[in-house]
């Protein structure tokens, strides 16, 4: 009724991902398998080799961008033609990349061994194992050397962004207010129910005399809970729902969430309350109404600092788009991928 783990690691590695804004990357259309035995069998997709580009003279490699393509689709299999703008947008994300390290790296960073292995360690804690880990970097053409190499070069951009650009990321009290004020539908609780129910299940094949020898059940038990019986008890004994075990106890839910008849019955309850049986496309149902939370909106001081994360965040994601604007002007970028 009602990622895997190369992604996962390498999403904390590499800076390219933190360069990934606003609206998702490639839109892969759903796969369809159709039989059709004249069908001309596509193209295999050639992954670009060798060096792909140049910034200020140094190179960006095939492999980084089959790296970084593949982190980025988040494992979405995208059709042959739209391989070329996957590799464009993830080409993009590496030369920012490079522009954001070359500025980086003449900052000096405190420890940066010891960062390294910290977040190396974290990294790996992902993992149920020292091979699962292995398996998931060899995936991405990565051997353990390179991947401390990638978390160097994440820590200086980090630090490059923190020291000039996160710290001028102001976001004033009026700002928060004003964003609360004219969101306040996203801070809407609706109202919700906790409920729990004995079901006695009906095929979608059922006969109309199996439908009746069901609905008579329901009936019984009905009146079993009239005369004091535990509702728990007879959903644990009777109730062909996977929440018996747990005496039919369902949570909490709002509207949308379980089939209309159901939810009719449900929110019109009473806490305590029990229903009479109610028939829907699964069976026939004895519905209990354990809590009911009414709807509300969440209170200012609740969501000031969330939001001021958020609107922080925006800013220094415009900041960060608007110095890669001014590095591209000066710097000289060579696109090679065809």
């Amino acid at each position: 009724m009602k990622k895997t783990c190369s992604t996962v690691l390498l999403k904390g590695f590499l800076v390219v991902l933190l360069l990934s804004y606003g609206s998702p990357i490639i839109a892969a259309e759903p796969e369809t398998k159709k039989e059709n035995p004249v069908a001309v069998a596509a193209a295999p997709v050639v992954e670009p080799q060798g060096v792909v580009a140049r910034v200020n003279g140094s190179p960006i490699d095939a492999v980084e961008l089959r790296r970084a393509k593949k982190i980025m689709l988040r494992g979405q299999t995208l059709p042959a033609d739209q391989h070329a703008a996957a590799n464009k947008q993830a080409l993009d994300q590496l030369i920012s990349a490079e522009l954001l390290y070359q500025a980086a790296a003449k900052m000096e960073i405190k420890d940066l061994d010891k960062q390294i292995d910290a977040k190396l360690a974290k990294g790996k804690e992902r993992f149920k194992d020292e091979q699962d880990f292995k398996k998931a970097i060899k995936e991405l053409e990565m051997d353990e050397k390179e991947l401390r190499e990638y978390t160097r070069r994440d820590l200086f951009i980090s630090n490059f962004v923190e020291a000039n650009l996160v710290t001028k990321a102001v976001v004033t009290e009026a700002e928060i207010r004003s964003f609360y004020d004219t969101n306040l539908d996203k801070f809407r609780r609706e109202e919700t129910v906790k409920a729990s129910h004995i079901l006695i299940g009906v095929d979608g094949k059922a006969t109309a005399d199996e439908k009746k020898k069901a609905q008579e059940k329901a009936e019984k038990l009905k009146k079993e809970l009239a005369v004091g019986a535990d509702f728990a008890a007879l959903a644990k004994g009777n109730s062909t729902c996977p929440s018996a075990p747990q005496g039919g106890d369902l949570g909490f839910f709002g509207k949308g969430q379980m089939v209309p008849a159901f939810e009719k019955v449900a929110f019109a309850l009473k806490p305590g309350g029990v229903s009479d049986v109610v028939e829907t496309q699964f069976g026939y149902h004895i519905i209990k109404l354990t809590e009911k939370t009414p709807a509300s909106t969440t209170d200012f001081k609740e969501v000031k600092a969330k939001i001021e994360e958020y609107l922080k965040g925006q800013k220094v994601n415009e900041a960060i788009q608007k110095y890669l604007e001014g590095a591209k002007k000066t710097a000289k970028i060579e696109i090679l991928l065809k």
